[in-house]
């Protein structure tokens, strides 16, 4: 899952217009990577939460941009299936 995960991270940076043509999962989301600010950070996290079924609080925003691609998308694939359990049970 992580890969996809990945694909769908890159894709979503390219549509908000970042450059990650040489991006890959060593890549930082922010400073010396794909540079993101806090509403770059925001906004891709809205994204991913929208389409993977999640939710990261505002304390996590911080930690996501100091993330390469390869473990953001990691703790995008741990939180999918806690959050798909969550909103499954009865």
């Amino acid at each position: 899952m992580s890969a996809e995960i990945m694909q769908f991270t890159l894709a979503t940076l390219q549509d908000m217009n970042f450059d990650v043509e040489d991006a890959g999962p060593d890549t930082l989301l922010g400073p010396s990577g794909v540079d993101l600010d806090s509403l770059a950070v925001a906004e891709l996290a809205l994204r991913i939460e929208d389409t993977y079924g999640l939710k990261f609080g505002e304390e996590d925003m911080e930690s996501l941009a100091i993330m390469t691609l390869g473990e953001f998308a990691d703790e995008v694939a741990r939180r999918a299936p806690a959050a798909r359990a969550e909103t499954a049970a009865p």
